[in-house]
C-alpha cells in the first residue's frame, strides 16, 4: 500500500453483480490506523493495522456476525432494539422548513449524495426541528436478518437533544465539542435554541483547537469568556484537553454525574458513551 505523508491510499477492485469487467475505487486513509472504504456513502469494508506486527488486514462486514457467534446472548428475543448510526453525514432543519420529500437536497451542502442514497430523518419534536441523515443501509439489512424489525436513530438526534433539553433556562451561548475517533463535533445551544452545530476531521491536537477557535471567532465568542465543555473519549491529562485549556479559559469535561448515577458504570464510561446511555 502506498502512502504519501500520513495519508494512505488503498486500492479496492469490485464487480457489480451482472457485469463481467472490474471496477477499481482508490480510498484515502489520514490516521494511519484504520480506513473506512465507502461506496455511495455507505461502508464496503475496514483496513485495520494489526497492533502486533503493523500487517494490514482488509475486515468485511461479516464481523458483525462473528460478534453473533462469539455472544450468544446478542441472538435472545428483546422488547426493544434501537440501532445507532455514528456518522458525519447529517445535518440539522428546522420543522418549517422541513419536508421529508427533499431529504438529499439538505444534505447535499454538506456531503457527496447520490441517487441511490437512502435518506432517512429523525423528528426532533421538542426543539421543532429534524435530523437528516444516510443511515447505513447494509447494517440495517443485516439487522432485519437478525432481528426483524427494530428502530434506529443517528447518533447526533440523541446527542444535540440532550444537549439542548440541558440548555433550559441558560441564556448564554455555550460550546460542547464530543470527541470520536478521526472526527469530532462541535455544538453551540443557548436557551434550548441550536446555534451551530458542524462536524470536522482531524488528526493532531492543533486540529482539533484550530476549528475550535475559528468557530468561538466566527460566532464572537471570547476564548476568556465562553464555557466549553468536552464529551466522549478523553480527560483532563489528555493533550487535546491540555492544549484547549491552554487557550480557552473556561474548559471542562461534561458533568455526568445525574447520568452515572442511573448505572454502574465510571464516570469515564459515562462520559465516553454519553450518546449510548442516553438513548
Amino acid at each position: 500500500f502506498p502512502s504519501h505523508d500520513k495519508a494512505e491510499f488503498y486500492q479496492f477492485q469490485y464487480k457489480r453483480f451482472g457485469e463481467n469487467s472490474y471496477n477499481t475505487s482508490v480510498f484515502e486513509n489520514h490516521t494511519g490506523q484504520a480506513a473506512l472504504a465507502f461506496k455511495h456513502s455507505q461502508p464496503l469494508l475496514w483496513i485495520w493495522v494489526k497492533p502486533s506486527t503493523g500487517e494490514r488486514v482488509i475486515l468485511f462486514w461479516d464481523l458483525f456476525a462473528d460478534a453473533f457467534s462469539d455472544y450468544p446472548e446478542l441472538k435472545e428475543s428483546y422488547d426493544e432494539i434501537l440501532i445507532i448510526h455514528n456518522n458525519n453525514l447529517s445535518t440539522f432543519v428546522p420543522e418549517p422548513l422541513f419536508d421529508e420529500n427533499f431529504l438529499g437536497s439538505y444534505l447535499q451542502y454538506n456531503t457527496k449524495v447520490f441517487e441511490t442514497d437512502f435518506f432517512a430523518f429523525d423528528e426532533i419534536a421538542n426543539c421543532q426541528m429534524n435530523t437528516v441523515y444516510i443511515p447505513y443501509v447494509n447494517i440495517n439489512n443485516f439487522f432485519i436478518d437478525q432481528f426483524g424489525t427494530f428502530d434506529y436513530k443517528h447518533a447526533n438526534t440523541i446527542l444535540v437533544s440532550k444537549l439542548l433539553i440541558a440548555s433550559k433556562n441558560n441564556p448564554e451561548k455555550k460550546m460542547f465539542v464530543h470527541i470520536n475517533s478521526g472526527h469530532f463535533e462541535i455544538i453551540v445551544v443557548q436557551n434550548q435554541k441550536l446555534v451551530l452545530f458542524n462536524s470536522f476531521d482531524y488528526t493532531t491536537p492543533e486540529d482539533f483547537l484550530y476549528y475550535i477557535l475559528f468557530t468561538a471567532e466566527q460566532l464572537g465568542l471570547n476564548p476568556e469568556e465562553f464555557s466549553l465543555e468536552l464529551i466522549g473519549k478523553i480527560d483532563a491529562e489528555s493533550e487535546y484537553y491540555q492544549l484547549a485549556y491552554k487557550y480557552i479559559r473556561n474548559v471542562s469535561l461534561l458533568d455526568v454525574s445525574d447520568l452515572q448515577a442511573k448505572n454502574n458504570f465510571s464516570e469515564a464510561d459515562n462520559r465516553t458513551h454519553f450518546i449510548l446511555f442516553n438513548s
